[in-house]
């Protein structure tokens, strides 16, 4: 099992606390977590990657711990910790404008 933390929007529309906790097949990757998220809870489909390309949307990153993973390929296994569920993923909405 996984910990996800998802933003308010997606908390707000998914009906969720702040985390969830996802099943996800070895070796547990974002793709494999997208998957999880979106099987449970249909109505977050679309909202995180692209239906059509299957990439991860301009304003969505993913933290774990410190570091930034949302340039990683959607196959990369997540971190360890995150794997063995000591520590959260984390689905930020980014923001950008000046």
């Amino acid at each position: 099992m996984i910990r996800v933390v998802l933003p308010h929007h997606l908390r707000k529309l998914s009906g969720t606390g702040g985390e969830v906790t996802l099943q996800i097949p070895d070796p547990p990757t974002q793709a494999g977590m997208i998957d999880a998220l979106e099987a449970v809870y249909p109505m977050l489909f679309g909202t995180i990657r692209d239906p059509a390309t299957q990439r991860r949307r301009p304003f969505i990153r993913f933290f774990a711990g410190e570091e930034d993973l949302s340039h990683e390929p959607p196959d990369a296994s997540l971190p360890e910790a995150v794997a063995a569920g000591r520590e959260p993923l984390y689905v930020v909405g980014a923001m950008a404008g000046g």
